[in-house]
Formats: structure tokens, sequence, C-alpha cells
């Protein structure tokens, strides 16, 4: 009883911020001067992976707002990271572009001036722009050590569009964590940090809702460490009582267990400054004109296969989370998505949703006439890249270079000397069976190559090994990661003629 009892209070603690505005009331019932551009907020998590949703049926996370608001949302069941990797995706976001278009294919390199974004985009057509929480876009000169320059203030003239600015360019640490403010000036977020930037995010709302904004909101959790959410949601799980998918090995499962416990724990969390946020949406009267995303950059492994963190192909690094609220133009009746949507593509069709014109160094789709009008968009793959495999699934550490596709039904990829992995998803949920050079599947796996090799085109790839583009691109690696085994094409190539 008493355990129901703190269950009932937290849901009570987290839900109340929504159903208190149990009317949606027009701006102009507010006296608020509407305005026809909507308002574009980008919340972004940071390795939170598809498959830790309770809308999408993982019943062991507490997400309530999260699942409420995908009721209201566009639910992209297919939403893919383009390289499931911090920096390139955050570039390929902004500009929507391919890593190896805009040149981030490896963590801590700079986005250079040149490109044309998101924020420099909407600002010309009057918006106002802010940036809240970690950046993972400046990068490094040449020689300056990589850990030290995440520790420095991203300058003016380095911040891509966005003015009102409250940034850290990467910390992991997620209580008491540093942030640089507008002039350079070393500040500090008290507690745990995803409370104090969201609360900032609802005052930049509430000081700029006369005007259209364009605000990302960009959190560092649930990535690792797994363990540092406030003790009042770790203890909310059990990790006796998490179930484990079927993909995840005998001999990692008690790891799996705790460890995922902790990781739902940040999700949580995270679920509760929602909620915050989408009650001022509703408080201001905001929320009808506002395009509202929910996205992540990447998924975590979490132990499948006996795997940790991302860059690996498999669903659960490569599938992240995306919704899409915008109620005066999509109502808010809940919709689901499931043609592959890459993370190029989510630019233009916010541009498209807000009657932007998409500037031609855009390469994603737009797909916001298919939404407006309720149909299903029209898209065969979505493309999965991983020029150059680094740090944590390094050469050494078994990362390869490789291209793949995911379709709607099907994963394909293929690393320097041939196919790789095919799976059916709908028959394999878990990516236990791979079909690759199955006798049965032979034109299966011929339609999947062909349409890789169609995306390749489309985007002027010619699958070269890693240390061709870092010399194209004059990058030097971190550390160890040009390290790789003796052996390491010598053995690809085997593999694949044994095959």
């Amino acid at each position: 009883m008493a355990q129901m009892n703190k269950l009932q209070s937290f849901f009570f603690m987290i839900l109340f911020p929504v159903l208190a505005c149990n009317t949606h009331r027009k701006a102009e019932e507010r006296g608020i001067n509407k305005h026809t551009n909507p308002n574009i907020i980008i919340i972004l998590a940071d390795q939170w992976r598809a498959q830790a949703t309770g809308y999408n049926g993982n019943k062991d996370v507490i997400t309530p707002n999260l699942d409420k608001l995908a009721k209201e949302s566009l639910v992209f069941n297919t939403c893919v990271a383009v390289m499931p990797v911090c920096t390139p995706y955050r570039a390929s976001l902004l500009t929507g572009q391919y890593p190896l278009t805009h040149g981030l294919f490896y963590n801590d390199k700079p986005l250079p001036n040149k490109a044309i974004t998101i924020a420099e985009i909407y600002k010309d057509n009057g918006y106002k722009t802010g940036y809240i929480g970690k950046w993972h876009l400046n990068g490094h000169k040449e020689g300056e050590d990589t850990y030290n320059q995440r520790k420095l203030p991203v300058t003016k003239d380095r911040r891509q569009g966005f003015d009102y600015w409250k940034v850290a360019e990467v910390t992991h640490d997620y209580n008491n964590s540093f942030y640089f403010d507008e002039n350079d000036n070393k500040q500090v977020w008290k507690g745990y940090d995803s409370f104090p930037q969201t609360d900032s995010a609802i005052s930049y709302i509430r000081k700029n809702k006369n005007n259209p904004f364009l605000l990302v909101l960009s959190w560092g959790p649930p990535h690792d460490p797994y363990f540092s959410a406030p003790a009042e949601y770790r203890k909310l799980y059990d990790p006796a009582k998490i179930n484990l998918r079927p993909n995840v090995p005998s001999d990692s499962r008690d790891t799996a267990k705790i460890v995922l416990a902790n990781y739902y724990a940040h999700c949580t969390s995270l679920d509760k400054a929602l909620g915050n946020l989408l009650n001022a949406l509703e408080k201001e009267g905001i929320a009808d004109n506002t395009l509202l995303v929910f996205t992540s950059d990447h998924g975590d492994m979490l132990y499948t296969k006996g795997e940790l963190k991302k860059q690996r192909p498999w669903d659960e690094s490569i599938l992240v989370p995306l919704l899409i609220r915008y109620p005066e133009v999509l109502g808010r009746k809940q919709k689901h998505i499931n043609t592959p949507v890459n993370t190029p593509d989510i630019l233009p069709t916010l541009l498209g949703l807000s009657h932007i014109s998409a500037p031609a160094s855009i390469e994603g789709k737009d797909f916001s006439k298919a939404l407006k009008s309720g149909k299903e968009p029209t898209n065969e793959a979505a493309l999965i890249m991983m020029p150059v495999p680094f740090h944590e699934w390094n050469f050494s550490k078994g990362g390869k270079e490789y291209r793949a596709i995911r379709t709607k039904r099907y994963t394909y990829a293929r690393d320097l000397y041939g196919a790789w992995l095919l799976y059916d998803n709908v028959k394999d949920p878990y990516q236990l069976n791979n079909l690759v050079n199955n006798k049965s599947n032979v034109r299966l796996q011929k339609e999947m190559e062909t349409l890789l090799r169609q995306k390749l085109k489309d985007t002027n790839d010619t699958f070269l090994p890693a240390d061709e583009y870092m010399k194209q691109w004059k990058y030097r690696y971190d550390y160890d990661d040009s390290i790789r085994p003796a052996t390491y094409y010598t053995d690809l190539k085997f593999k694949r003629n044994k095959n």
C-alpha cells in the first residue's frame, strides 16, 4: 500500500502540470498578439532510444507526459539517425545535410561557419532564436585536446545564428553542471541540469510569446553516466523487475537490468521537465501555434548483442523517437507515420510547415505537404552511415566503416568488402537472424543492395575507407582511433569471401 501511494503521488506530481490546463485557449482569447508564423521548439535528448518510451510499448519506463504528447502528435515509427553519434547528427539536424557534405562525420570537429543553419534561416524570416543546453558542434582546432576544448565557451561568431545562449559545448556531469551565457560568462545550472534548463526555456517562451521564435532545448541525459539521475527517480525502478529485450545475451542480463533501471530514471526525470514545458505552452496560450518537435540524436545499445552506446547499425542505436505536434495545422489527434524519415529530412519538413523556402544547400526531403494532407509520406529508405568509426567504437574495439539503409521492414548494411547485415524487422524485430547470403533471400538482398547504391549515388557517397575522408577534410584521429588490428582489411575480405 505504501508503495502504491508513493507511485500515485509520483504520477500526480508529474501529470498535474499538464492536467491543470484542461482547456486549450486560443491566444487571441487571452489578449495575446497572435502572429501567423508558428513558433518552433525542438526538444533534443541525448542517447534516448526509440524503444525507451511508454507510447512505443515499453511497459517499464515511466513517461506519462511524453505519452500524452504522443497522443496529440504525429508519431514517426521509423525515424533514423543518419549517423548515430552526437556531432554528426547535430550538424545534419541544423543544416539538413548529410555528414559527408557538412563534414562532421567525427565527433569534436567544428561545423563550418559557411554552413546555412536552421537558426540563420528562421532568423532571416523574422524569428527570434535561442539555444539552451548541449551544443557539441564547436569542435577544436588541430593540435588542441578534444576534452579540454569541451570545457571552453562557444564564442558569438560560432553560434550558427542563435542569439539567446545558455550552452555548454559538452558536459556529461548533469548535477550542478556549467554553461556559458551570451557574454561567455561561466554559470552553473543548480541541481539536475535538465530542470533549470527547462525553466530557462519556459522563461524564454514567456518573454517571446508575442513574436515568432525558434528555440532548441538540448538535454544531456539519458546519455551515460547512467547512475546520475535524481534519487527520487532512481527509486522508482527496481532492476530485478526490469524486462530485457530478447537480444540481450545471457551473460549481460544482470548488468543490463541495473543500467536500464538507471537509464529509465533519467528518462522519467526528463519526462517531468517536458510536462512543465507543455504546461507553460498551454498557460501562455501559444500551444496551438507552436510547432513542437521531440527527438533524440541517437539511441543506445544498452547491452543489446552485448554492446553499449551507439554508432552501430542496429535498431537500438539508429532508431530515435520523433514526435511533431502543431495543433493549428496538424490537429491534436495521434497519427502514426511508418515511412522512414532521416535526420536531414527534419529541417526541410519544418520549413515546409512554416511556409519558408528551403535553401538549395539542404539535401533532406520535405514531407510537409503529405503531413498537412494527412497522407503517409513517400520514402523507400533512410540512409545510415559510418565513414569513420571512433572513440568507444574505434577500429581496435570492433568498429568499422559501413553504409546501411532502413526501410519500413528491412535493414541492410554493407562494409567495405560486401554485404554485412540483412534483417526482416517484421518477422525478426530483435534482429537475431542475419539473412545475408542466405540462398532463400537472394532476390531480397539484391533489391536492398540496389536501393543502397541508389542512396549513395543520390548523396554523392563513393564509400571510401576511413583514412581517405580524414585526409580529404584534413582531420587527425583522436588518441588511438586510427589504430586497427594488423589484419583488419584482410580479415574483412576473408570473411566476405568465406560467406
